[in-house]
């Protein structure tokens, strides 16, 4: 058996993203890793499943359309008490981390993560700790990045309300919108991990 393969061959995996294609090619890769798949393309599907199958696992990207990954972990976790979940991101900033971690998420992986990636950390024993994911590196990060950090920061604070959060930030709701259809800065790789 592939070490990353389950503890158990029926252990079942709750994929929560609205990228179709993606989501249909990763349950085809975990299925051939001995999991049993379940595929949402939104919140509401997401707790169906959850409600119903009560997942061991669950991958969730963080963007889900209007909706905010983040916002829907607790809900998650209430509808399959003891489900483990991994946060996908393409925007893998320290505060999105913490947030996601602090709301009861397992681990988190930024994207692009292969199926290999996502077995090691749905199977990995103990949750990343916040505190873990807050080193400062040794230089700066760009001010891009600050300034998606802390974008991404009031975002969660006002549970993905783009509206909200665009008000909060003292821009146009438009101007937000543009902001989070780009990609960010990516942070340097540390000495000797390249």
């Amino acid at each position: 058996m592939s070490e990353n393969a389950p503890k158990s061959p029926s252990q079942s995996l709750l994929i929560v993203d609205d990228d179709t294609a993606f989501t249909g090619v990763l349950a085809r890769a975990m299925n051939v890793r001995g999991y049993t798949c379940s595929v949402a393309n939104n919140a509401t599907m997401a707790l169906q499943l959850a409600a119903q199958s009560r997942p061991a696992y669950c991958v969730l990207d963080l963007k889900l359309g209007e909706s905010n990954g983040l916002k829907l972990i607790p809900e998650l976790l209430r509808a399959a008490p003891g489900m483990r979940i991994l946060l996908l991101t393409g925007y893998a900033s320290i505060a999105t981390a913490v947030e996601a971690i602090k709301r009861g998420a397992h681990d988190y992986l930024a994207k692009p993560a292969d199926a290999d990636q996502i077995a090691r950390a749905l199977n990995a024993q103990a949750p990343r700790q916040a505190s873990a994911v807050t080193a400062a590196p040794d230089a700066p990060p760009p001010l891009k990045r600050l300034e998606w950090e802390h974008i991404q920061r009031i975002l969660g604070e006002t549970e993905g309300n783009i509206s909200e959060a665009a008000r909060r930030l003292g821009m146009h709701r438009r101007t937000l919108q543009r902001k989070l259809a780009k990609h960010p800065v990516r942070e340097r790789p540390a000495p000797g991990r390249e």
